[in-house]
């Protein structure tokens, strides 16, 4: 878009015409809530530390001659190797032998959490508004993250796990919304991508919990308490005045405005004027209406850019977490891999920054997806004596998949309508939370060919890369607000009756 575009985007938006795109309250705003990020990569990363790899021996009957195998029933019980972790939860309730696939059934558990936790808190979300349900699942996330460091049993530590999960999906979708919801056009490529930063710090992080906290309980103890200081945003954190004002509530919507103007030295008299031109009639279909599913898919045009969305949130699940295992898996010190893994991810989410605003969404992403599949493809290719060579391309992918993450983020909060723009996301997210759960099986499949994982997990990016096309681009462009607005979004009509901003996207 031009700059001329833009500008009258920015006069037309109530928001930015009232208290500016990007001030000291934003910014308050933006940095109390980046906050949440590392708990959310401490819980879904942790199993790498509560369930790593143990080496373990039998202990053979007294007076037996001979050698058994480690599983053989005859053995009296096993000796765990604690040289590295004094207790996971495969030493404390004997995940091994037969039950050896137990920990990973545990993380798919958790990640079907997060799954559910992306469609229910987001349609709470669209529902109740933006605070309730993030303070909900800020309280479910502290309690049951605590409690699970004392499950006595397996399965209840699995049901607490999921739990906790449930609330993080509900946290870490509801609060990107937010986010997005009171910043300005300008300043939402770079202020998504630096929203993923804390994840990634927390990745980084995690590492150093388990070196220094060698127990599985109190390492989840450890990443599970400073979630306490998220409650402070009952009293911090405001309503999203964009979505009060979506649904009629315009005196609240208003308070929330005069506040935030003041702290960003903006002038207030003409708040309420600037709310009513937002503000659809009270008598009005769009007004009384709330969003719900359907809505994504029921036009022709959101039924495509919904589709889509969701392939690339799945390229985003199945590829990241499955190159990352890839990493993961390198011989070595599991602290040192697993922060190598981390670390690789911040270069490609800081080069997500420029790419976005300098290319767009729509071309950030298919390059991301492309440069991520192609580095597959070619492990796949790559004898596995040239290890240096796979390595380094599983590098590249992963900064590729660092890129797209956020830059899917991005694109879903401004391509779905207000109305549906958390059961848009938390619907993308679900496919992704799907794509999550099958990365371990297709990393698995090495058992039966080698070159099966890197050819799956090369196809899945540059199929994305290749239905991106079929997108809008959404930079500079004004955020959808009802269903109508979003199926509007991107033809070669005007987006909605300000007519402020013709062939968004294109």
């Amino acid at each position: 878009m031009t700059e001329d575009v833009m500008k009258k985007t920015m006069e037309s938006d109530p928001i930015q015409k009232s208290i500016s795109g990007f001030g000291k309250w934003q910014f308050m705003v933006f940095v109390t809530v980046c906050l949440l990020k590392f708990p959310v990569a401490w819980h879904q990363m942790s199993i790498i530390f509560l369930s790593p790899k143990i080496d373990y021996s039998c202990i053979q009957p007294e007076g037996f001659n001979g050698t058994l195998d480690k599983c053989d029933a005859r053995c009296n019980g096993h000796e765990f190797d604690r040289s590295v972790f004094t207790e996971t939860i495969s030493t404390q309730w004997n995940l091994i032998c037969s039950q050896n696939q137990l920990g990973d059934t545990s993380q798919m558990i958790f990640m079907f959490g997060i799954l559910i936790g992306n469609v229910l808190f987001g349609s709470l979300a669209d529902k109740f508004g933006r605070r309730g349900p993030l303070v909900i699942a800020v309280l479910i996330q502290l309690v049951t993250g605590v409690a699970t460091a004392f499950a006595p049993w397996f399965w209840l530590f699995c049901f607490l796990r999921f739990l906790t999960a449930l609330a993080t999906g509900g946290t870490m979708l509801t609060s990107f919304v937010l986010i997005m919801e009171i910043i300005g056009v300008k300043w939402r490529e770079l202020l998504s991508v630096i929203y993923q930063i804390p994840f990634n710090l927390g990745h980084l992080t995690l590492p150093v919990f388990a070196y220094f906290i060698r127990d599985w309980r109190y390492l989840q103890l450890a990443l599970s308490i400073p979630s306490v200081l998220l409650i402070s945003y009952y009293w911090l954190i405001p309503e999203s005045p964009r979505w009060l004002i979506t649904m009629g509530r315009l005196d609240e919507a208003t308070k929330i405005l005069t506040k935030a103007a003041e702290m960003n030295k903006m002038p207030t008299d003409g708040i309420s004027k600037n709310i009513d031109s937002l503000a659809k009639p009270k008598d009005s279909e769009a007004h009384v209406k709330k969003g719900n599913m359907m809505d994504l898919v029921r036009t022709p045009n959101m039924r495509i850019k919904t589709f889509v969305m969701c392939f690339d949130w799945f390229v985003c699940g199945i590829a990241f977490f499955g190159v990352a295992q890839y990493v993961g898996q390198l011989s070595g010190n599991i602290f040192i891999n697993v922060a190598i893994s981390a670390a690789i991810t911040l270069p490609g989410t800081v080069l997500g920054i420029y790419c976005t605003k300098a290319w767009g969404r729509r071309y950030t992403l298919i390059a991301a997806n492309t440069l991520a599949g192609a580095s597959m493809l070619a492990i796949a290719f790559v004898p596995k004596t040239y290890s240096t060579t796979i390595v380094t391309l599983a590098s590249s992918a992963m900064i590729g998949m660092s890129i797209s993450f956020p830059t899917s983020y991005l694109y879903a909060g401004e391509i779905y309508p207000t109305v549906v723009r958390n059961i848009g996301m938390g619907t993308s997210s679900m496919i992704a939370r799907v794509g999550s759960m099958i990365a371990p099986f297709v990393v698995g499949a090495d058992k039966a060919a080698p070159w099966l994982p890197p050819v799956i997990f090369g196809i899945v990016p540059i199929i994305g890369a290749l239905l991106t096309f079929l997108l809008p681009e959404t930079k500079g462009a004004p955020l959808p607000e009802t269903i109508e607005d979003g199926e509007n979004f991107g033809k070669k009509i005007p987006v909605d009756t300000k007519g402020d901003v013709e062939a968004a996207g294109q």
